[in-house]
């Protein structure tokens, strides 16, 4: 599985020119990314810059009794370690995989240095970082407005996005914990949706059925933030 992986599936790293690929790919380092890999802990200073290959990384806040709430989700299109780049370091978010595959690594250092020569990727990472706070801001929307069988059908779709599968491997307890609700809003939510025939979930394995269907009975966040994602991904392509 290994073998299969290449910097191509990231789209950071695909939008690269060949000058900038020239030098940043021999700096990167495969690394698998098992489920439940903490990439990193509140507070930490960020040792490296993760962008995903087939991976999804949740990114959370963990309160002091232990509740979290997810606050955005990064996979193909993006990467973990934002704040090295914009200077602080450190974040007070926690990263944990979500669903498990492989990442490319390169370290804070070397990043930097690249990104402070103020070309390609500077700009890539800087309209990058414009569709995370997107994500994040709209996030905190839904989760104030919309009900839980909402927010699960547009994390269900966030996660669609950034596979080539339509299997998600999702325990209720870890969807109760990304959207920071109780176990029991989301066992109701899902078998509402299973009844509709959107989605089959059995023992930790959810299967999404009907795309289409699903999107119809989703909230207009996950629309307004594939919407600017796109937009700043066809500008990053047009560099």
């Amino acid at each position: 599985m290994r073998d299969s992986v290449s910097p191509q599936q990231n789209h950071l790293l695909a939008a690269l020119r060949a000058a900038e690929r020239g030098r940043i790919y021999p700096h990167l380092q495969l690394v698998p990314m098992p489920l439940g890999k903490i990439v990193h802990q509140p507070s930490h200073v960020l040792r490296h810059v993760y962008f995903p290959a087939n991976c999804i990384v949740s990114m959370s806040y963990v309160m002091r009794d232990g509740a979290s709430a997810e606050i955005s989700v990064v996979g193909r299109e993006g990467l973990v370690g934002v704040a090295l780049f914009m200077g602080g370091e450190s974040t007070l978010s926690r990263a944990i995989v979500q669903s498990a595959g492989f990442a490319y690594r390169i370290t804070a250092k070397r990043l930097t240095q690249e990104f402070h020569q103020a070309g390609q990727l500077q700009t890539l990472l800087l309209r990058y970082t414009q569709a995370l706070i997107t994500q994040m801001a709209q996030t905190a929307v839904c989760n104030r407005h919309h009900s839980v069988a909402q927010q699960l059908c547009r994390r269900l779709l966030q996660s669609l996005d950034r596979l080539s599968s339509s299997q998600l491997s999702m325990t209720q307890e870890s969807i109760a914990n990304m959207l920071g609700v109780r176990r029991e809003g989301v066992t109701a939510a899902a078998a509402r949706l299973q009844k509709l025939g959107i989605i089959r979930y059995s023992r930790g394995r959810l299967t999404v059925l009907d795309r289409p269907k699903l999107e119809r009975h989703c909230c207009e966040c996950y629309t307004a933030v594939k919407r600017e994602t796109d937009r700043l991904a066809r500008l990053s392509l047009g560099i």
